[in-house]
């Protein structure tokens, strides 16, 4: 048995069965980063020594199962935006490569209390801005399921390491599709939950009203066990919301007889890929098969998610990143003559193309004379987007939309085109500006075996119905099941 291709809830059975030990299985997924990981570029840290370090303990807490926590010697994988104290936290940017956090990310906290082994940090976009990982200043990673595209981006080495097996989960955070994209590209399960409900404390911030925290798994169930470990109220985060955290994993077998699932006509487009839109209501008639209402509905103001978007976001990467001055922490330029040119050269050299791009466009954005133009309106479309999927919450109970327009797109292919790019995420972005939940999970294939996502969006805050309805069909599908041929 390769102990590497079993979930986490297989694993967990397992380790508590002592059936296998914590110690073997992450031996078993440090061989396969080994093995796998000059081809796909997936890790830019791997913590093998403190690894099996903490494997050994959880053997020893593993002697009483009944005691151990929840997660005990599961091999996870972090995407390096989450700080990791004592380990190298880049967040993909070069201004920060050998910047390494004296304090812990609460997300990373909780896993290590529920017994989870912090297995190495995963590639991203830089400052998780971008849809294919080839902002990453390091390196470009690849899809494991064809290794001359893209695993989507931002968080696509969360992607790649949970689809090829060289970590039992991981996690990624969400801004405008971060988690979702890459996990429909790489064929498995990705959630964004919904603002507030996960601690961004030790998250390198991006869009501070848009990005969240969220699993990236095998399949529906080890989403709700990742899921349950991280979520809850978290002091150090204003905006954590204090809202009760459900037994997500108990809810999932209830099924979803009677359940309204809405269908927008905004979400199924002229120029999408074929194969993409009849697998997506392929899957719509699989959830009316067992036993779902298919309900149609709109969300007028879609349309506008993208240019709303792209303000909000720029604008508040602009004041995010302006702590990136060479001064008290990452990368400083090693010439300069004066205060502002060791201001203008560090953030010259220590930043990628299109996080310069995102800073001048927020700037400008923010400037006098544009933020009423530009900001103040971007804000007011972001309410009516959310809006609309407050007026349809109340017509049904989750949202079915196809994750992408494309299954994975080749490397290099829209690198040099911003805006063909940011239009990968044109079904995405609308549940960050309206801060709902939402679920990618594998839906099917294209002509080529590239793996297509199906998206169902959910009310805030109720992520059990999300996983519940993620659980019927995944349950009633074989693709989940499916692995890349590496």
């Amino acid at each position: 048995m390769d102990l590497f291709r079993l979930t986490m809830h297989e694993a967990s059975r397992l380790l508590r069965q002592h059936q296998i030990r914590a110690l073997d299985l992450t031996r078993a997924v440090c061989t396969r980063i080994r093995a796998t990981d000059l081809t796909l570029h997936t890790y830019l840290t791997v913590c093998e020594d403190e690894a099996l370090s903490q494997a050994a303990v959880a053997d020893r807490q593993l002697q009483n199962p009944d005691t151990a926590p929840p997660l005990c010697g599961l091999p996870i994988a972090v995407k390096d935006v989450i700080l990791t104290k004592g380990v190298r936290s880049t967040a993909g940017s070069k201004i920060l490569a050998d910047f390494v956090p004296p304090y812990e990310a609460t997300v990373v906290q909780r896993l290590k209390a529920a017994g989870a082994i912090v297995i190495g940090k995963v590639n991203c976009d830089e400052f998780a801005m971008g849809s294919s990982t080839e902002n990453s200043a390091f390196f470009p990673s690849r899809n494991p399921w064809d290794l001359t595209r893209v695993p989507g981006g931002s968080s696509g080495g969360s992607a790649t390491a949970v689809a090829a097996h060289q970590a039992l989960a991981s996690l990624g955070t969400d801004t405008g599709g971060s988690i979702r994209l890459p996990a429909a590209f790489c064929g498995v399960t990705g959630l964004k939950p919904t603002y507030g409900r996960v601690s961004r404390y030790g998250v390198v911030a991006y869009a501070s009203s848009l990005d969240q925290v969220g699993p990236v798994t095998k399949d529906v169930q080890d989403c709700a066990l990742l899921l349950q470990a991280i979520a809850g109220h978290d002091p150090q985060d204003s905006t954590s919301v204090n809202y009760p955290v459900p037994d997500y994993q108990a809810m999932l077998p209830q099924g979803i007889q009677g359940l309204r699932v809405g269908i927008p006509k905004e979400y199924f487009v002229e120029g999408m890929q074929p194969e993409v839109e009849a697998a997506v209501r392929t899957s719509i008639a699989e959830l009316q098969a067992l036993g779902a209402t298919p309900v149609p509905i709109s969300l007028p103001h879609t349309e506008y998610a993208v240019a709303a978007y792209y303000i909000i976001a720029t604008a508040e990467a602009s004041s995010n990143l302006a702590r990136y001055d060479g001064v008290r922490y990452g990368y400083r330029t090693p010439q300069s003559d004066g205060l502002t040119t060791m201001y203008e050269r560090t953030r010259a050299e220590g930043f990628g193309a299109e996080v310069k791009r995102r800073i001048l466009l927020g700037t400008y954005v923010l400037s006098a004379g544009y933020y009423d133009a530009y900001y103040l309106k971007a804000q007011k479309v972001r309410t009516l987007i959310r809006q609309d999927f407050l007026r349809a919450a109340q017509e049904c109970d989750v949202i079915a939309t196809p994750v992408a327009p494309t299954t994975a797109f080749a490397a290099g292919e829209k690198i040099t085109d911003p805006l063909t790019m940011y239009l990968t995420d044109i079904f995405t972005i609308a549940v960050n500006l309206a801060g709902l939940p939402a679920i990618s999970v594998p839906c099917g294939f294209d002509n080529q075996g590239l793996p297509i996502g199906l998206q169902l969006i959910g009310r805030p805050f109720d992520e059990v119905t999300l996983l519940r309805a993620a659980y019927s069909y995944e349950q009633a599908t074989p693709w989940h099941t499916r692995t890349p041929p590496l």
